[in-house]
């Protein structure tokens, strides 16, 4: 029974599969047009393609060269253990000697914001680099000079001799919104025209990495030789320069972050007009409002000031803008030109838009109720005036460390030769060529590093005056001041 009933199925399904066989045949042979089928992206997909091509074309590959340095150090002998002191080896076996640092190179990134040749970058990239090379996506290379560089917000302004540049159009940073699409491009790892994307995590986020920060968090890969690249939107414009990464590895690992253009604008403004940053302080040391009030709340305090949000100010400093419109410990600042102010990362980011001497509305709650007041923002010594770089055109000189021939000929430990003089400040002074400045301001004078810091340190001083004290070839003393500000406001004039 078995054995029958398995025979008949296999006959059927023999018969079936004929059928089956003739029915597959019959359609092969019958040609039957396909259907049209379109391909619809999904709802709210971005195409990034525009904005890739227009980014890759003007973010460049920055290669940064840092001479050799020659430097004393104290080597200690390897045979003194043993021979101890047979051979004249005073002071345990150890000596002094000079030893010649080999050549450091590295790279970064940068973004060409004009025509004309002025590219953005991070001032970590360029610092101390005694050559600076930057080459395009088609393969041309430039050499490029720094125009200047702030270390507060970890930005520089470069400049290469050339026309017709490619550009990235620069886009408003507070446009962004949480959850936009936006791209990194740079050259990570040496390698060049990298684009990656993301999307916008977080705004206004400070790390404590930089005194100025309000970054834009991403999490498109931000990898070494990213810094200085182009945080793009969906549209091509730049909106960030990519400075950092956040990562226990020294790699990508889920965020990037970048400077945000509005603070981008107003230092490289500065630093084209002036040379260095102009920049306002409100005076005021404080905290985020969360976090003032989780650190009273461990404390067992409980705290109701009527808002949750805004900069908590704990303390006023003298002779400051804060001062002038009467802000007091305890107020809570909540929005600055009746832009909404959240976090002290806001807050710097809304200063950083200004100079000193620009008018400001302020609004703060004090005993729960709102007030506004409108103050002059000033610079970190109280004052509206404008600060100078250390710009050596100015100066009207150039200086040299003195030679060692001439050390020892006029028995002097150091100093900076005046090796040419021209119209400026020094020749005004009275200075003149072939002097040797020995001190400024109390500092001696070793190297042309000590000159720009002594001016710098001048320059965020309250009086900003130059006090030099030099000799003559022949040995007579000689010394000099210079005001910072004479020629600036004669310029305003």
């Amino acid at each position: 029974m078995k054995k029958t009933t398995m025979k008949l199925i296999g006959t059927t399904a023999l018969t079936l599969g004929g059928i089956l066989l003739v029915s597959c045949v019959m359609k092969a042979e019958t040609p039957v047009e396909a259907p049209q089928t379109q391909v619809v992206a999904p709802s709210g997909l971005v195409d990034l393609t525009t904005a890739a091509e227009m980014s890759v074309n003007a973010v460049v590959y920055i290669k940064v060269t840092t001479n050799g340095k020659t430097q004393t150090v104290t080597v200690r002998d390897p045979f003194a253990d043993i021979f101890g002191d047979f051979f004249g080896y005073g002071g345990g076996g150890t000596q002094r000697r000079q030893v010649q640092t080999p050549p450091r190179r590295s790279s970064g990134s940068g973004v060409i914001i004009s025509e004309d040749g002025y590219i953005v970058t991070n001032n970590h990239v360029v610092k101390g680099a005694d050559e600076i090379l930057v080459k395009l996506n088609d393969h041309r290379e430039f050499k490029a000079r720094i125009i200047g560089c702030d270390e507060n917000t970890d930005l520089a302004l470069l400049k290469v001799e050339e026309k017709g540049l490619p550009t990235l159009p620069i886009g408003n940073s507070d446009d962004l919104k949480l959850g936009q699409w936006v791209l990194a491009v740079g050259n990570p790892f040496n390698l060049t025209s990298t684009v990656t994307a993301g999307i916008v995590s977080a705004k206004a986020r400070s790390l404590g990495a930089n005194s100025i920060e309000s970054f834009i968090q991403t999490d498109a890969a931000i990898n070494a030789g990213n810094s200085g690249g182009a945080l793009v939107n969906e549209r091509g414009e730049l909106v960030g320069i990519n400075a950092m990464l956040y990562s226990n590895t020294g790699s990508y690992s889920g965020y990037g972050f970048a400077i945000p253009t509005t603070i981008m604008n107003k230092v490289v403004a500065d630093l084209k007009e002036y040379g260095t940053v102009q920049r306002a302080v409100l005076g005021i040391a404080g905290a985020d409002m969360g976090t003032y009030i989780d650190s009273e709340k461990a404390k067992g305090n409980e705290v109701d000031l009527g808002v949750l949000a805004g900069v908590y100010v704990s303390e006023v400093t003298a002779n400051s803008t804060a001062g002038e419109i009467g802000l007091q410990q305890g107020d809570v600042l909540t929005a600055i030109d009746g832009k909404q102010i959240s976090t002290m990362a806001e807050l710097q980011e809304e200063l950083a838009k200004h100079r000193p001497g620009d008018k400001v509305k302020f609004s703060f709650v004090r005993d729960k109720k709102t007030y506004q007041k409108e103050g002059v923002l000033r610079n970190a010594q109280g004052t509206t005036k404008v600060m100078e770089s250390v710009d050596m055109d100015r100066f009207g000189a150039a200086l040299r460390p003195l030679s060692d021939k001439n050390k020892m000929a006029l028995n002097l430990p150091y100093g900076l030769e005046v090796a040419a003089i021209k119209r400026g400040k020094m020749m005004d002074a009275g200075v003149e060529k072939g002097l040797i400045i020995l001190m400024v301001n109390d500092k001696p004078m070793k190297s042309l590093d000590d000159f720009e810091e002594a001016v710098r340190e001048a320059n965020q001083s309250s009086d900003r005056t130059l006090w030099i004290r030099a000799v003559t070839q022949s040995g007579m003393k000689r010394s000099f001041v210079i005001e910072l500000d004479k020629d600036v406001e004669n310029k305003k004039k």
